[in-house]
């Protein structure tokens, strides 16, 4: 019989953490729609703000709010109510969007790092290398590789024979707990998909690791201790945002399929869709002084008015 639906069983074993669950991830998830709105707004509204590092931040921004409404309301949803059931079309929507966004935020911090070395290393070329030409384009690849990537990774997925109503020990449709779910194993689409993760996480991380080497190479010719602290502090939210963001996605996707424990992949990947979004605006807002600024003009003209 063909599978219809799915049932979405994470969290099944805390049932009376049902509700503190849901009022965490809730609040969670208004803070983080609140920090990224905000945060495009400030960036939007101030011209100061209009060069290559903050136009890919509002676009990270963008992003990581789409990314999380892929997952989050459907899980609260499920929290709160009996019905954990989600269609087979469902499920495949949820991952397509959840992939590609994923994917597409992997490779616009690729591109912030990009950014952050032609800062330092190039600075008199700065302005012509990273127009808003060259920055359109980066920003386009990183979407089309993404969901290009997530169409292929979905498409192969969801071929799999699927029989009855199938149970998914997660809260979303994940690759992983999805392929369990199949009456069969597929190693060639396994391994095919491993591939493509390795392209997108690895790759990505391994262009960023590049674009430090530069970065770190330049700061150390830099004379004084002023100016190398100056060159790192405008590289620290980026890569504090690197490490927990690619950190969580290796544990996930890049490991042995031997070593899988999905109680433990539930609890990572509690905090790379609800977590690791917060972290974005908080980690720029806190950490920058140019948004700062921004923020108090603003508010400023507010309390003026």
């Amino acid at each position: 019989t063909k599978v219809m639906g799915f049932v979405l069983i994470g969290f099944s074993d805390f049932p009376e953490l049902r509700i503190p669950l849901f009022v965490f991830f809730f609040l969670t998830y208004l803070v983080t729609l609140t920090g990224n709105v905000l945060l495009m707004t400030i960036i939007r509204l101030h011209r100061h703000l209009h060069i290559p590092m903050y136009f890919y931040l509002s676009i990270l921004s963008f992003s990581e709010t789409c990314y999380t409404f892929a997952v989050i309301p459907k899980m609260l949803v499920n929290l709160i109510t009996e019905e954990k059931s989600i269609s087979f079309t469902g499920c495949a929507v949820q991952m397509f969007f959840f992939i590609g966004f994923g994917g597409t935020n992997c490779m616009l911090l690729t591109a912030m790092g990009y950014d952050r070395c032609v800062a330092i290393c190039k600075p008199l070329h700065y302005r012509v290398l990273m127009n808003g030409r060259v920055c359109s384009q980066l920003v386009a690849f990183a979407t089309v590789t993404g969901f290009t990537l997530s169409l292929i990774d979905t498409y192969f997925i969801f071929t799999l024979p699927f029989c009855g109503e199938k149970e998914i020990n997660h809260f979303f449709c994940d690759m992983g707990p999805v392929i369990q779910a199949a009456c069969k194993e597929n190693n060639g689409i396994e391994i095919v998909i491993f591939i493509f993760c390795i392209v997108v996480v690895f790759g990505s991380f391994l262009l960023i690791l590049l674009s430090y080497v530069f970065i770190f190479n330049t700061i150390l010719k830099i004379p004084s201790t002023e100016g190398k602290r100056k060159a790192l502090s405008t590289c620290a939210s980026h890569l504090t945002v690197v490490v927990v963001h690619f950190g969580c996605a290796s544990i996930i996707y890049l490991r042995p399929k031997s070593t899988y424990s999905l109680e433990e992949d539930t609890l990572i990947s509690v905090t790379y869709t609800v977590v690791t979004p917060l972290l974005n605006p908080v980690v720029y807002s806190l950490r920058n002084k140019d948004v700062h600024l921004a923020l108090r003009k603003g508010l400023g003209r507010r309390l003026c008015t």
